[in-house]
């Protein structure tokens, strides 16, 4: 790959996937113009990332495509090879028999042949067209089984080369697995400071599945996100003992953690930023204050329970993980 970024190995996907451990997010928090994720995009591969993150919901998809088509002209790279490209199944063509439809669309959209990383977006279904958030009455439990012998398929059939899946517990994990015959390669999920996960991920890492962290910082946003990792008074001391910032401190603990991370600015400066946290590392002081940090989920997922569908409450979507 084109830049000095890490990668990790994938355990399961074909043909021993290796993923940049650092990915360039496309969702936007409030939405933005297709021409303006465009440019972001263009500006994030001269930069340096290989690995973006996009999904059937995020409207991102097409000006991603056309981001990495022009990047291939203007020869900023030569190939769609160079890339690692992660898209998601969303809620409402999670059934058994609209998964392989949902991705052929994902491919036309981003101009591809096949994605490296495909992933179910929430564990739970829906009824009715994409949106977001979803009518309570939509909601469907969803078929674990059949949908996830959809995602082997879309892999047996070289749509694309590694499958996972996202905001899934250490439970649905479990239900996955007990009638898996491909191993989900990776669980996206919110990982931070204030969110460490630590037994989710010690649960993936027994079974061979990579954790990828969304909202590294934290993700303040209009739908969900929490100011506490920036505003964290341990990570602002250590930032300042180190000269860097406190998104870097925040970035550097997730890849010292052994996890991937998505991060999301559409800002140039601080995209440089976010990929300068490999020439430094972390004291152990430095990570047991870390590790002492008090602990609260950013993004609950309220959207996500519903009176008529199969999480009634948080506690229930997490399985008690709160």
């Amino acid at each position: 790959m084109g830049s000095s970024i890490p990668e990790i190995h994938l355990s399961s996907g074909q043909g021993g996937r290796r993923m940049p451990v650092v990915g360039f997010g496309t969702a936007a928090d409030p939405p933005v113009g297709p021409e303006v994720v465009k440019k972001a995009v263009l500006q994030a591969i001269v930069v340096g990332y290989r690995h973006f993150d996009t999904a059937a919901l995020y409207n991102s998809e097409r000006p991603l495509g056309e981001a990495i088509k022009e990047a291939i002209e203007k020869g900023v790279i030569q190939s769609r090879e160079e890339l690692f490209i992660t898209s998601k199944l969303w809620c409402s063509d999670a059934h058994p028999q609209t998964v392989l439809p949902a991705i052929n669309k994902t491919l036309q959209n981003l101009g591809v042949g096949y994605l490296d990383l495909y992933l179910i977006h929430w564990p739970v279904s829906s009824k009715g067209i994409a949106e977001y958030p979803i009518k309570k009455e939509d909601f469907e439990a969803m078929d674990f089984k059949g949908v996830w012998e959809a995602m082997e398929e879309t892999q047996n059939q070289g749509f694309t080369k590694a499958i996972g899946v996202s905001n899934f517990s250490c439970k649905k994990l479990q239900t996955i697995l007990s009638t898996a015959k491909i191993t989900p390669a990776v669980n996206q999920v919110e990982v931070n400071p204030c969110w460490q996960q630590k037994k989710l991920r010690d649960f993936c890492k027994d079974h061979g599945i990579l954790v990828v962290a969304y909202g590294p910082l934290g993700s303040v946003g209009t739908f969900y996100g929490t100011n506490r990792v920036m505003e964290s008074g341990v990570l602002k001391e250590i930032a300042k003992a180190k000269g860097k910032s406190v998104a870097q401190v925040a970035l550097r603990w997730g890849y010292e953690q052994g996890i991937g991370i998505i991060v999301k600015s559409y800002n140039q400066e601080r995209m440089k930023q976010n990929l300068e946290i490999f020439d430094w590392e972390l004291s152990e002081e430095d990570a047991n204050k870390i590790g002492e940090i008090s602990q609260a989920r950013g993004c609950l997922g309220m959207d996500y329970t519903s009176e008529y569908g199969p999480y009634k409450s948080i506690a229930e979507l997490w399985d008690g993980e709160l």
